[in-house]
């Protein structure tokens, strides 16, 4: 089979209610408003946010989801105090270094999706040697949106598509899907979301057509496998149907 016919998108279908979903996605959100809530620095936050995605990736994993896509530094993300940012670059090394390795050990894949051209040259090899050393496994795949934003995502598309020179009657919904950042990333089934807040922030717009959608007010830092647990419950309990009766 071809590269194209591989990444071409597959036809959503109906699914009934009790299934559990496939694919996940995750907003994380939260880290800074618990961390003040514990009297901590917002850094604390973010270290302890890197915790709660260890189990949240356990968890998936006795769940039998195969895809988590987790939205760790947004575009936006760097309008953010320097020192802020630059704490965000530290912990985010720190985490390829010592929880992903081990979450390696367990079967886990990690990709990233998003810009890496302004990261430091260290960083940028640290994700392509992780993602090297994880590229044969296949209990789950983790997809880690690092730099990401779902318009930056379609411009860059449509850079492309531009670049390459098709034609206008050729671009239609799967060749446009052809040209994302990561075209194999799979559609998110359900998306959840962390602190409270009730929207996607430019997070795979793309991918997020007919997720479902998951609201919690718990802080990323307090997410618990009982939660990612009742997350997927919801889920289960609603019938999907793509715009078909």
């Amino acid at each position: 089979m071809g590269l194209l016919a591989r990444l071409r998108r597959q036809p959503e279908v109906p699914r009934e209610p009790g299934e559990i979903p496939r694919s996940v996605a995750i907003i994380m959100d939260g880290n800074s408003r618990w961390a003040a809530e514990q009297g901590l620095r917002v850094a604390d936050g973010h270290r302890e946010g890197t915790r709660a995605l260890r189990r949240t990736v356990e968890t998936a994993i006795d769940l039998g989801i195969e895809s988590l896509t987790v939205y760790a530094f947004s575009t936006e993300n760097w309008l953010r105090p320097p020192s802020e940012v630059d704490e965000l670059m530290e912990i985010f090394a720190e985490t390829i270094q010592r929880e992903l390795p081990d979450l390696a050990e367990q079967g886990v894949r990690t990709r990233f999706v998003g810009r890496r051209d302004r990261v430091s040259p260290e960083l940028r090899a640290q994700m392509a040697d992780l993602e090297d050393e994880t590229a044969h496994r296949d209990r789950l795949n983790l997809w880690i949106a690092f730099d990401y934003g779902g318009r930056a995502e379609l411009a860059y598309a449509a850079r492309r598509i531009v670049e390459e020179g098709l034609e206008a009657e050729e671009i239609d919904e799967q060749m446009l899907g052809r040209y994302l950042y990561a075209p194999e990333l799979p559609d998110p089934d359900l998306l959840i979301r962390t602190s409270g807040e009730l929207r996607i922030s430019n997070f795979l717009l793309w991918q997020l057509a007919y997720s479902e959608l998951v609201f919690t007010d718990r802080r990323w830092p307090e997410f618990s496998p009982d939660d990612l647990r009742a997350a997927v419950d919801e889920y289960s309990e609603r019938q999907r149907r793509f715009g078909a009766r």
